[in-house]
């Protein structure tokens, strides 16, 4: 068998290029997310796609379903709806207050008006990380 030559009867792989994002592009958010994991001590995680309203309860239902919502900072960004929710969690809101919240939201908002939505979600998890500090 050659490269790019499927196996009769083999499952197709999953497109996980369906979404928004390129392979490097992901990498690089994969990348962004371990790095404020691991300088921080909290959890950050991002989820894109659709929101059901009242947007910002299911913001916050998908941040009750993380491992450890206390410690957990999620940003959920839609892009069909252009809407945005940054959910911290009891400890990490101790270490990222929501005036820094705010900030890096709008550094996000601003990335993406422009078309940037990867690069958006990287230096808005970069600044987060940045404000949150060592743990």
């Amino acid at each position: 068998m050659t490269v790019g030559e499927k196996q009769a009867g083999a499952p197709t792989p999953p497109e996980v290029l369906d979404g928004p994002f390129s392979t490097r592009q992901l990498l690089r958010i994969d990348e962004a997310l371990r790095l404020a994991d691991q300088g921080t001590g909290l959890v950050f995680s991002v989820f894109v796609g659709g929101l059901d309203e009242p947007i910002r309860e299911h913001a916050e239902r998908l941040h009750r379903q993380l491992a450890d919502p206390d410690r957990s900072v999620l940003i959920a960004v839609s892009p069909n709806q252009r809407r945005l929710e940054v959910v911290t969690g009891r400890h990490a809101r101790k270490r990222i207050p929501d005036t820094y919240v705010r900030l890096a939201a709008l550094s996000m908002v601003a990335s993406f008006g422009g078309g940037d939505l990867a690069g958006g979600i990287i230096n808005g998890l970069d600044q987060l990380a940045s404000h949150a500090g060592k743990g």
